[in-house]
């Protein structure tokens, strides 16, 4: 019965994870819907994008050179040699700059914007009954508290993205199996970060977050992993940030148990 059985969980697990995904979706189509509110959240969004944007184009600029420094080893190679590896080596750091950047965006600028996307939250879970058991939080612990599990949180990528940015140099495994493992990590911790003010106004910290989406971790999965990919998209990041906020409400809800159906 167990091998019988592998398969239906791959296929259930399949399903969880492309309806966490269509929860952005479902975020999108409350953007669209409430522009006047949701264009709020392009404004924080718009202002970290201008610095993550700037940040990267200096990467690209100088990726070259740091490939240089971190293959001293590859200097008496054969050209080809040489140029393979080095190419390895800028490709690494453009995907974890890419890993870090999502990631660093997405903290700050939640920081930065707290007061806009704290209504947006708040407005999406009025749509589907309000919030059970919330919690009065005062704006300044709010933010005190958003600010410092976002550290953590970025902290965690950095060690995270260090190794993924060894294993890049691994041929075929680098270009193929490393992106892919980016991806899922980058996608669980903007999961767990995106959830955040639903947490918060139920008095939940980031101990319960993880708790709660390890839970369900498919779902959980599928959303941030969409968020990812849309955040590496040029603007995607900026543009549907308030969407994303919106999707997360809804993945808090579900993931809690509470209705994501209008009624």
């Amino acid at each position: 019965m167990q091998p019988s059985g592998i398969p239906g969980a791959a296929v259930g697990a399949g399903r969880r994870f492309a309806g966490g995904a269509a929860l952005l979706l479902r975020g999108i189509g409350l953007y669209v819907r409430s522009p006047g509110l949701m264009l709020l959240g392009v404004v924080p969004a718009l202002i970290s994008g201008t610095i993550f944007v700037g940040a990267y184009a200096l990467l690209v600029f100088f990726v070259d050179d740091l490939a240089v420094a971190v293959t001293p080893f590859a200097d008496d190679w054969s050209t080809t040699a040489r140029s393979v590896v080095r190419v390895v080596a800028m490709l690494g750091f453009l995907g974890l700059g890419g890993l870090l950047t999502v990631l660093t965006f997405t903290a700050v600028t939640l920081v930065v914007g707290d007061p806009f996307y704290e209504k947006i939250s708040e407005r999406v879970e009025q749509r589907y009954g309000g919030t059970p058991d919330a919690v009065e939080v005062p704006f300044w612990s709010s933010l005190r508290r958003s600010a410092a599990d976002s550290i953590r949180l970025v902290a965690l990528a950095v060690l995270v993205g260090i190794p993924l940015f060894v294993a890049g140099f691994i041929p075929l495994v680098g270009q193929t199996v490393v992106p892919v493992i980016g991806a899922v990590v980058g996608g669980w911790l903007l999961a767990v970060e995106l959830v955040g003010a639903p947490f918060y106004r139920r008095g939940k910290g980031l101990r319960d977050r993880r708790a709660v989406l390890k839970a369900d971790r498919p779902t959980a999965l599928g959303f941030g992993v969409a968020v990812f990919v849309c955040f590496l998209i040029p603007l995607g990041a900026v543009l549907l940030m308030p969407a994303a906020v919106a999707g997360a409400a809804l993945l808090a809800r579900r993931s809690l148990g509470q209705p994501i159906t209008e009624g």
